[in-house]
């Protein structure tokens, strides 16, 4: 559609700052309540005395920088793989481990994707046009990239597999493998990459979409400028009438 009116990013940062905002309230404050319900901070207690334990005992601090741990004398490295060796032996202090990280990766998922589905699917029902509280307040709109209204199964893959999925999914369980030591050079590739490619598709496609919308065929338009159609049908009556008028201008 050559006259899309699309929404300045200016208007596109804001909307998306103050939904950001939102969501993230949203996600923490629903975080704090499964892991209440999950009983996170049990285990996380249950590892933090372990740690504690075993440094004590070693004479040994766990969390240090590689350029630390290069630092250390012999001794102190010996002493240091003997405490972790009995880290590693102790079931009690594993087991907490491991549901300390299943339930960080579990609780921050359920959190930000019921953030995601009431905020960024759910409102947008309620107030048509595809909008956020945030678009709704500066104006923002999202259509087809043809100037119809977006339908429900395109809000959903936009929501779920666009912004949820590769936007935040990805980056979030890179952080916590980063945070559990657990990355590797692939994951770290793959987030430069999924931002590379946001900033490629803001900058060179033609509707200036993120990746989220390029997945589901949708653009932020100016609500106040942006005709919508409600239906392919109107699409095509509109040009058809559009096409008469010219069509009649020029007999004369």
């Amino acid at each position: 559609m050559k006259d899309l009116q699309k929404a300045s990013m200016w208007k596109r940062a804001s909307a998306y700052l103050f939904d950001m905002i939102l969501l993230a309230t949203l996600a923490v404050a629903l975080g704090v309540v499964l892991s209440l319900l999950l009983g996170y901070d049990g285990y996380n207690s249950t590892l933090e005395a372990a740690y504690d334990k075993y440094e004590t005992q070693f004479g040994i601090q766990f969390d240090m920088t590689a350029e630390e741990f290069a630092a250390m004398t012999e001794e102190q490295k010996t002493l240091y793989d003997q405490a972790y060796d009995a880290l590693l032996k102790d079931e009690e202090a594993m087991f907490a481990y491991n549901m300390v990280l299943n339930l960080s990766l579990i609780i921050t998922t359920l959190a930000l994707l019921a953030a995601y589905l009431l905020l960024e699917f759910m409102v947008p029902l309620l107030l048509k046009n595809g909008q956020t509280l945030g678009k709704k307040i500066f104006g923002v709109a999202l259509i087809r990239e043809d100037g119809v209204q977006l339908n429900t199964v395109q809000l959903f893959t936009r929501t779920v597999l666009g912004k949820f999925t590769v936007e935040t999914m990805i980056p979030v369980f890179v952080v916590i493998m980063l945070f559990f030591n657990t990355a590797d050079i692939l994951s770290l590739l793959l987030l430069v990459g999924l931002a590379v490619g946001q900033v490629i598709c803001l900058l060179v496609t033609r509707t200036n979409s993120a990746i989220h919308d390029k997945l589901a065929g949708t653009v932020a338009v100016d609500f106040s400028s942006q005709m919508i159609f409600r239906s392919t049908e109107d699409l095509i009556a509109y040009k058809t009438r559009i096409h008469a008028e010219e069509a009649a201008k020029k007999s004369y």
